[in-house]
């Protein structure tokens, strides 16, 4: 981040947020991986705890996990990936609302050579010609929002995964991936955590994107307090109105540009 942008971001901390509150403890978010592998966590969350002199405490886990915390009462505040989840969660009265905050994609990555012959196809499509090849295949299994996606895409490719060649990391991305480069396999793979990582994944190289099947929209939501009184429900909304506000935006914005050379997430309020 340049020195410019680092001092729009001071300027926007105080004029779009209210003023801190006073003895605000501590906040409790949980969130996917993929917020937490990137290091988006590690821009986003200092300059929030400053701001109201808190304590953050990020629980990474899938966004399945990070729900069900949500409904156990263990979560203030949600940062997660799955929109079909995210409505049935606020419609059952675990959150107040689902908010917008920032999005990506999703890509296929696997062996550079290639031999499901699954490059530049439609994700449904390469998802087809990896099971009819029977190549091997690294799936998180874990309940996340990218093993939500990856089922979708193996339901729309019309086939029920499995094999020998079909393996369950049941852990999070970048561990996942690991085990893909490992094992030569192909992998679903978020964009931010692919950029953060493809370094170390040599052998493995994106062989669909851009699909609008792949896109990966981010939401926050706050905890509903009438379930459970004892959470920190206003720290939660404040979080909520700082990744949504000019100053998180910017964060979001331009994480990762001058690391990886390019964006890793990109911002849904303020452009």
């Amino acid at each position: 981040m340049n020195k410019t942008s680092a001092a729009w971001i001071a300027v926007a901390l105080a004029a779009a947020l209210a003023l801190p509150l006073a003895g605000a403890g501590t906040l409790t978010v949980a969130s996917t991986t993929s917020t937490l592998d990137s290091g988006l966590f590690d821009a986003l969350i200092p300059p929030f705890e400053k701001l109201h002199g808190c304590t953050v405490k990020v629980i990474a886990v899938g966004t399945g996990q990070a729900m069900r915390l949500g409904r156990d009462g263990n979560a203030d505040v949600l940062l997660v990936h799955d929109r079909e989840a995210e409505e049935k969660f606020v419609a059952e009265g675990f959150g107040l609302e689902r908010l917008d905050v920032m999005h990506n994609d999703f890509v296929l990555v696997g062996p550079a050579g290639d031999p499901a012959l699954a490059r530049g196809l439609a994700a449904v499509e390469a998802f087809r010609r990896i099971a009819a090849a029977g190549a091997p295949f690294v799936s998180r299994g874990d309940d996340s929002g990218t093993h939500k996606k990856e089922r979708r895409l193996w339901r729309a490719a019309g086939v029920e995964p499995g094999g020998a060649g079909y393996l369950e990391s049941g852990t999070g991305m970048e561990a996942t991936l690991r085990i893909a480069v490992e094992k030569g396999a192909y992998c679903l793979v978020d964009r931010a955590t692919w950029l953060a990582h493809a370094r170390e994944a040599g052998g493995l190289a994106v062989l669909a994107e851009g699909d609008p099947s792949l896109f990966n929209p981010y939401s926050v939501i706050v905890v509903s307090p009438a379930k459970f009184p004892w959470l920190n429900t206003a720290l939660a909304r404040r979080f909520a109105e700082f990744v949504r506000s000019p100053a998180g935006q910017a964060i979001i914005r331009d994480f990762g540009r001058e690391r990886y050379g390019a964006p890793l997430f990109f911002p849904d309020v303020v452009r």
